[in-house]
């Protein structure tokens, strides 16, 4: 049976750009690396609503992206 360990995590924020000339959505990313890999989604939600309100732009949504190494 194969085992998933996290090995690194990593904290999204996307904002709402407004809009292109071609009136397409822009985003822009803002990735925070080192995140603790035992952190819970609330404790993620909350570390991203004191960042975002250093911001000035809107927040679309929080993503966490996490790399993991299987093993069998």
């Amino acid at each position: 049976m194969a085992v998933a360990a996290i090995l690194d995590s990593q904290l999204s924020l996307v904002f709402d750009m407004g809009l292109d000339e071609n009136g397409k959505a822009k985003t822009k990313r803002k990735n925070y690396n080192n995140v603790k890999t035992s952190a819970t989604p609330d404790q993620l939600l909350q570390a991203a609503q004191a960042i975002v309100s250093l911001q000035t732009e809107t927040l679309l949504y929080v993503e966490r992206n996490d790399t993991n190494q299987i093993t069998a």
